[in-house]
């Protein structure tokens, strides 16, 4: 698996050059980066040079898709979606995710059809240039409630909408803190398969009651109570190689710096890696 690093988490980093230095500095092997944004600052050869200097690869990229509002919304997004979506080939991207809200304001039913119709034609968009799409179920309960009617947020529910989408190239986002806000298992890890994971991210949880464990809650890997060695093992386990992101969420911006965080980060990497023996 690569230790992979994501902006998030990272406080004030200025802009994916300062992302992807302090990435290699700090012994990571994947970033989460805006591959269409190196290609135009960079051009196409540029950007490979950038990242292979730096000994990283892009673990990432996100949906610039607005696939949860209006069909406006969703088809102003699908020729950015093509152009995002060329640039991260051209640089060996194969990954590309979004979220799932657990619940919405729309009739869920409805909502379903409309997200199912979308997401799939996204996935055949990204398929065209060899990038799978990972779909990211969330687990927090607070969110659950936070619109008018229940969605999903499973792993069952998310492995059963993939199968409705019916494209090859979809998957799973698999979060270490949805996992833990499940209240999942090792065994639950076990019983998938490689394949179905497109891309992983990896935080940590304070110890209150599980219930009440906030999105934006999220601490450094190794600062607190999730199973993240166990999480690590299984993936392992099940033949996941694919890049492993940190991904902090917290309701303020950390005050260190950059390079602070980076050195904290590669420092909770360094202890679950170590402790799942990896």
């Amino acid at each position: 698996m690569l230790r992979g690093l994501t902006s998030a988490g990272l406080g004030k980093v200025e802009n994916d050059e300062q992302l992807i230095a302090l990435a290699s500095e700090y012994g990571f092997q994947a970033v989460d980066v805006d591959a269409q944004g190196l290609v135009e600052r960079h051009g196409v050869e540029g950007a490979r040079e950038l990242l292979a200097s730096h000994n990283l690869v892009i673990g990432s990229i996100g949906l610039p898709v607005e696939w949860r509002k209006t069909d406006e919304d969703f088809q102003k997004g699908l020729t950015k979606l093509t152009q995002v979506a060329a640039a991260a080939a051209s640089l060996g991207c194969t990954s590309c995710c979004t979220y799932i809200l657990p619940s919405t304001d729309y009739k869920a039913a409805h909502f379903m059809t409309l997200a199912t119709r979308r997401l799939r034609i996204c996935a055949q968009i990204l398929g065209a240039y060899g990038i799978r799409l990972g779909l990211e179920f969330v687990g927090p309960h607070h969110l659950r409630t936070a619109w008018k009617n229940p969605f999903i947020w499973t792993v069952q529910e998310t492995l059963d909408w993939i199968e409705a989408i019916g494209e090859p190239n979809v998957g799973l986002l698999f979060d270490a803190y949805h996992w833990y806000t499940n209240e999942l298992t090792v065994a639950d890890i076990e019983a998938l398969r490689a394949d179905q994971i497109v891309h992983v991210h990896i935080n940590d949880a304070p110890d209150v009651p599980v219930s009440e464990a906030l999105d934006n809650g999220r601490i450094y890997p190794g600062e607190g109570v999730i199973d993240l060695a166990g999480f690590l093992q299984a993936l392992n386990k099940i033949g996941y190689r694919g890049a492993v992101a940190q991904e902090i969420l917290s309701a303020n911006p950390p005050s260190d710096s950059p390079e602070q965080l980076a050195k904290r980060s590669k420092a909770g990497f360094d202890k679950v890696f170590q402790a799942a023996g990896l």
